[in-house]
């Protein structure tokens, strides 16, 4: 499961990072609220991530099974909540990504290609985040 996390969190930065690279600023979080929305959800994702990473790794370490009922719905919890969000964040994102590229025809003015790639990282974060739900989940159900 360690690398599950450690691949979401790797492209939620990704996200974020082309979001908000030097040359950008922060300007477009207050122009564009859906991006709020999406460095929010990345940003709670990452954290989430990297909790279970280290989690992750000190059991590994200790050599303890993490089986307790109690940690295993948490996770669950946590991974099912955190994937909803970034997957309603990834598809705001992208929805406003193509009304503003297609139907507004604004792409030039208001960093299409960035959005997209933000989008994208957001969409392949929520791909890894579902299976370690859906392995929580089962986890959890099979008791």
């Amino acid at each position: 499961m360690g690398s599950f996390h450690l691949l979401k969190t790797m492209f939620l930065y990704r996200s974020l990072i082309g979001l908000i690279y030097p040359g950008n600023g922060l300007t477009f979080l207050f122009i564009f609220p859906f991006i709020s929305y999406l460095v929010a959800a990345a940003c709670l994702q990452s954290l989430w991530s990297l909790v279970l990473a280290i989690v992750d790794a000190y059991a590994l370490l200790v050599g303890r099974r993490l089986q307790n009922p109690r940690v295993v719905s948490l996770f669950a919890v946590g991974d099912g909540v955190t994937s909803i969000l970034t997957f309603a964040a990834a598809c705001a994102s992208a929805g406003i990504t193509v009304l503003i590229g297609n139907d507004l025809g604004a792409c030039g003015k208001n960093h299409c290609t960035e959005f997209e790639t933000a989008t994208a990282m957001a969409f392949l974060s929520w791909f890894t985040a579902l299976p370690s739900f859906l392995l929580n989940f089962w986890s959890l159900a099979s008791r």
